[in-house]
């Protein structure tokens, strides 16, 4: 079956950095669309990023472009989010999310299979 393992959360300061890692199985890693939502605690989840396995596409949501980054390793099958000058307001469970396909319009919609999330908390 299809599994998303998430790894790299955890509690660092504003301004810090983390990496965020999506190892998958279970699928070919051609023609997809792999990222990660967040959720916080009263508020909507939101797309935070995601790149498509055929081209390299990327898509970012405004809040945090240009301090995030998002790369993928075929051979590993893993997606990896480099998070730079975290925010507080970053605080939230980011989970892993894949389609199979690599349409990043249907992806930012919604994932057909997740992972189990992991906690990232900022302090401010």
């Amino acid at each position: 079956e299809v599994q998303l393992v998430e790894s790299g959360g955890g509690l660092v300061q504003a301004g810090g950095s983390l990496r965020l890692s999506c190892a998958a199985s279970g699928f070919t890693f051609d023609d997809q669309t792999i990222g990660w939502f967040r959720q916080a605690p009263g508020k909507e989840r939101e797309g935070v990023s995601c790149i498509t396995t055929d081209d390299g596409s990327t898509y970012y949501a405004d809040s945090v472009k240009g301090r995030f980054t998002i790369s993928s390793d075929k051979a590993k099958n893993t997606v990896y989010l480099q998070m730079n000058s975290l925010k507080a307001e970053d605080t939230a469970v980011y989970y892993c999310a894949a389609n199979l396909n690599p349409l990043i319009s249907l992806w930012k919609l919604t994932a057909e299979y997740w992972g189990q999330g992991t906690q990232v908390t900022v302090s401010s």
